[in-house]
């Protein structure tokens, strides 16, 4: 099966070097920056192609890693193409285009994965037989202003890999959602924290900010007599268990691994055999609804505190 990547940045380099490390072949790509598929092709055993639709007849399946604008377009001719997709997150821009998305590859009979990379952390594959009902979750994703991404906010950017960990393991409906955040380096919110409440009454609050001083990806989970806390940085679990009114500490084995190879083997496993990916398209619409809802409390706040500045 030959798998290429659409969309040569930062997250398009590492697919194309990582496909080629596991397939042993020269990997198509296509970027509309012919100057970046030369200096991809300078350092990677890579095929770059000026066209999409001789990219999509030379494919089986495809990376799509192209701004999140992009998404919506590339992805409905690559299925059309009746090419595999795996689509960098979030899936799309806006839901109705995500929907569609979904909806096209069932109808195709074609697998569609979105690249929500925590999942395949080994941190929290490690700690996933730890979390069963989770009464409480706390997240932090902060790291230092890069402009890199900053065409969508930092829910899109950032928190949006945190909403999809917490939907995994929290299997009951959203009830509310409370959030607020601000634009400062950008033109988009830069900072963002969000409260959510699930109807099995577990509740989450996730803050997500690119202009912290530090890098940090953390996510806790409290439970009943339990407690496990993920550093997604660092690679590493805490875990603790109340027995007999004691608390004893769990030990918890993190493997090594890279995440994104153990991605790319995933989708490239799905369209071989026909399984669900781990992350579904599906999964991707899921987590990019709730970021939206999470946007839209942040800008009704916003036009509440604007209302009281005076104009001019």
């Amino acid at each position: 099966m030959i798998t290429g990547v659409i969309g040569t940045g930062h997250l398009g380099y590492h697919h194309a070097r990582i496909l080629g490390e596991i397939t042993g072949r020269t990997v198509p790509i296509f970027d509309t920056d012919n100057e970046r598929m030369k200096v991809l092709a300078s350092e990677l055993d890579v095929r770059p192609f000026g066209k999409l639709d001789s990219f999509l007849e030379e494919c089986d399946s495809a990376v799509v890693a192209c701004t999140t604008s992009e998404h919506y377009q590339v992805v409905l001719k690559a299925l059309n193409s009746g090419v595999h997709v795996l689509v960098e997150k979030p899936i799309a821009s806006e839901t109705a285009e995500g929907q569609e998305m979904v909806d096209l590859a069932e109808e195709k009979d074609l697998i569609l994965a979105v690249g929500h990379v925590e999942r395949f952390n080994p941190a929290i594959l490690a700690a996933a037989e730890l979390i069963d009902e989770p009464l409480f979750v706390e997240g932090h994703r902060m790291s230092p202003f890069n402009p890199r991404g900053t065409d969508v906010s930092v829910v899109l950017d950032l928190m949006i890999h945190d909403i999809d960990l917490v939907l995994s393991f929290v299997r009951s409906p959203v009830v509310s959602v409370q959030a607020s955040g601000v634009p400062v380096l950008s033109n988009n919110v830069d900072i963002a924290s969000a409260r959510i409440e699930f109807r099995n009454h577990c509740v989450v609050n996730m803050t997500a900010s690119r202009i912290s001083r530090e890098q940090i990806r953390k996510l806790r989970f409290f439970q009943h007599r339990n407690y496990v806390s993920v550093d997604f940085a660092s690679r590493k679990v805490e875990a603790f268990r109340v027995v007999d009114r004691k608390i004893q500490p769990i030990s918890v084995s993190v493997s090594d691994g890279d995440a994104l190879t153990a991605e790319l083997n995933d989708f490239r496993m799905s369209c071989e055999t026909g399984c669900l990916p781990t992350v579904t398209g599906l999964d991707g619409l899921n987590a990019l609804r709730s970021a939206q809802i999470i946007s839209g409390r942040i800008q009704e706040a916003m036009d509440e505190v604007m209302k009281d500045i005076p104009a001019g």
